[in-house]
């Protein structure tokens, strides 16, 4: 299996999709190979040494303990765990996190045997080696192995409470699905889906997909912000979140961390669209939905 880097820089890095395509062997797919660390930190672009959020051991530590609780288990429980802990271990703006050169690095230079560990598929007797999708190291912000937990956290989150984008992580569909929704940048909208699923209206992976779609198509004509306005959003909690980087503790392990202080989506406006989605979901279809009442 693919080893943890055996050079780690103090910084982390940025590295370009012509960079990584020189280390992104067969090999390394199926998780025969390790990465010539020591090589792939001279081509990458170090960031700035004064910014205190960038240091990688904290992120390294993050990764490393995820290994180790999840050991034992499926893999994919890894992630409603260390999305939030990454999320506020990095403290990016949102335009920060559209680098993917900066996710790259991550998948690449820090934590290559944590892509492995989570995203090679299980061996099958017509397929002896399984690997790893390419697009988890160079993909886009929702396949790409960190990127994807990181804007989870960040879209799901209300405010400093992660609980929601626990809730999303937990469900690999919810995952896979919303976060390729423009209409998820709408809080109300992304907090409303958590809900339905919290109140065991929407169960099952078909259903999630049932659900997304139906209200990604809804959006078309119905516009969620103008019938479930936000609450407007103030930059100094975000921009006070981040310049505590430099005196903060590394993420704690058993408890939840906390975003930044922003204020929450406004209840009523969530509230509203549970009601509207529970209504598109109902007419919905889902596939062996009607064979299972049935039933």
């Amino acid at each position: 299996m693919t080893s943890r880097p055996e050079y780690l820089p103090e910084r982390l890095a940025l590295l370009s999709d012509i960079q990584a395509a020189e280390y992104i062997s067969t090999g390394l797919l199926e998780g025969r190979e390790d990465v010539p660390a020591i090589a792939l930190n001279k081509a990458a672009t170090p960031l700035p040494n004064e910014d205190a959020r960038l240091g990688l051991q904290n992120v390294r530590d993050l990764i490393d303990y995820a290994i180790a609780k999840y050991r034992d288990e499926r893999p994919t429980a890894a992630d409603a765990w260390l999305a939030p802990r990454l999320h506020e271990t990095l403290r990016l703006t949102r335009r920060e996190a559209s680098d993917k050169q900066l996710w790259t690095y991550l998948a690449l230079g820090v934590a290559p045997d944590y892509v492995v560990w989570r995203h090679l598929p299980e061996p099958k007797p017509d397929v002896p080696h399984g690997r790893v999708a390419r697009d988890k190291f160079v993909g886009a912000h929702y396949k790409q192995a960190f990127a994807r937990l990181w804007w989870a956290a960040e879209l799901f989150r209300d405010g400093p409470d992660y609980r929601p984008a626990v809730i999303a992580c937990g469900n690999q569909d919810m995952l896979n699905s919303a976060l390729r929704l423009d209409v998820i940048d709408h809080r109300p909208t992304a907090l409303a889906l958590i809900r339905l699923m919290e109140r065991g209206i929407v169960r099952t992976g078909r259903e999630v997909n049932a659900l997304t779609t139906a209200v990604n198509t809804a959006a078309a004509t119905l516009m969620y912000d103008v019938i479930a306005p936000d609450a407007e959003r103030d930059a100094d909690p975000m921009r006070d979140w981040i310049a505590g980087a430099e005196s903060s503790l590394p993420s704690p392990r058993n408890n939840l961390p906390e975003g930044p202080e922003e204020e929450r989506a406004p209840e009523q406006a969530v509230e509203r669209l549970v009601g509207h989605f529970a209504e598109l979901f109902a007419d919905a279809q889902v596939r062996g939905r009607d064979s299972d009442e049935g039933e």
